[in-house]
């Protein structure tokens, strides 16, 4: 059997969309599992053996519609889960002729191009968006998530970081991301909090790295400038590849509901996101899941209640396990 899942949209969402893929594989005999993602979502897809292929969502758009159907028609497929909903690419599997076609019953356009249907409503879930991905799979006799899904990321393929990077890490201090922001797709812990944390972790026991992307190391600069000499400035400078090893090769990481996020809590360190507490942004739904991750989330509908102090105690609570 080959499943087409499709996840078009940021990095996290595609990280929470692999223990699905996981689970597929090992329960499922004989299964081979393809993900159709954007392109920068690319190496995500890559490091993990849940998924077998990677299809490139941006270059299908760059296609005539023929050819986007020819396309899809190549690989096969037996079943599409369509874990993010697209009206182009519900269209686009019907077309193809993909056999079974899942997609939620609360979209008016898939009552025309689906012939699966499961009734799900994410905004209004109290479930984690991780398993809100099984319920998808319940046409293949999927009926629930299994205990321990970070079991399924499988997070295995990591790329060789250059040797400037590496060596960064070679050190017996604690190693510690702070991952500041999020392109704007969450809410983000003010920047004086951050300070406040670094100004709390002692430079002799924590090696810290501030991590982003090119983009926001431009919107980071005053803030950068006005660290600690011994913070290590990594905005900018590392692929998703070669984020995704050093997340591996670091001890924990603190962000708020953004890919790094998820990505830590898939590699297994020690993870910690910043919630607010208000559907559908806060923990219970988009939390790291992973062995070692935790969150502090707010009573309000802000970041602003979570001191520095707390995120420094659930710091050094790693240090004691």
């Amino acid at each position: 059997m080959h499943i087409l899942v499709t996840r078009t949209d940021a990095i996290g969402d595609v990280v929470l969309a692999l223990p699905l893929c996981g689970y597929l594989k090992k329960t499922l005999p004989d299964t081979r599992v393809s993900i159709l993602a954007r392109s920068y979502t690319r190496s995500v897809a890559e490091a993990s053996n849940a998924v077998d292929h990677f299809i490139n969502y941006d270059d299908i758009l760059a296609l005539p519609e023929n050819e986007q159907v020819s396309l899809i028609k190549q690989y096969q497929f037996d079943v599409i889960l369509h874990l993010k909903t697209e009206r182009h690419i519900t269209t686009l599997a019907k077309k193809a002729r993909i056999p079974i076609r899942v997609g939620t019953i609360s979209r008016p356009y898939h009552w025309a191009n689906c012939n699966r249907f499961v009734w799900l409503r994410r905004k209004v879930s109290d479930d984690h968006e991780g398993i809100l991905h099984f319920r998808l799979a319940r046409p293949l006799g999927i009926r629930n998530a299994p205990d321990n899904i970070w079991e399924y990321y499988q997070l295995t393929k990591y790329t060789a970081l250059p040797e400037d990077f590496s060596s960064l890490l070679n050190t017996e201090k604690f190693t510690i991301i702070l991952h500041p922001k999020s392109h704007g797709n969450a809410l983000e812990w003010d920047l004086k909090r951050f300070s406040e944390l670094i100004g709390l972790l002692d430079k002799d026991l924590y090696r810290i790295f501030i991590t982003g992307s090119e983009k926001e190391h431009g919107e980071l600069k005053p803030w950068l400038k006005s660290l600690p000499e011994h913070v290590i400035d990594m905005t900018g400078q590392l692929s998703l590849s070669q984020l995704i090893t050093f997340i591996k090769k670091t001890d924990g990481l603190v962000a708020g509901s953004t890919g790094p996020v998820h990505l830590a809590a898939a590699c297994g360190i020690n993870t910690l996101g910043l919630y607010p507490h208000i559907r559908p942004k806060h923990a219970g739904r988009w939390g790291p899941i992973g062995p070692k991750a935790d969150y502090i989330e707010t009573t309000t509908e802000t970041l602003d209640s979570i001191s520095a102090t707390a995120v420094f105690e659930k710091i050094r609570s790693w240090q004691k396990m």
